[in-house]
């Protein structure tokens, strides 16, 4: 299926958020903040949180420095 990540098309197998994250290498890092459709989905719901053919997701990574 695909999806688009930040905009950009992703071709993808997973059917909920969580198993995205890991197959991005993503689920295990702090400070990262996903949405889909537009609204911000908690960690606690990624495992729940279905991804539908074409739906956009925005993955934000926190930054250190000043």
């Amino acid at each position: 299926m695909r999806v688009f990540i930040n905009e950009k098309p992703q071709e993808t197998s997973a059917q909920v958020l969580q198993a995205l994250m890991e197959e991005l290498g993503l689920a295990q890092e702090w400070g990262v903040a996903v949405a889909v459709e537009g609204q911000v989905v908690p960690r606690s719901r990624w495992a729940t949180q279905g991804l539908p053919e074409g739906c956009q997701i925005l993955v934000i990574r926190a930054a250190q420095g000043g």
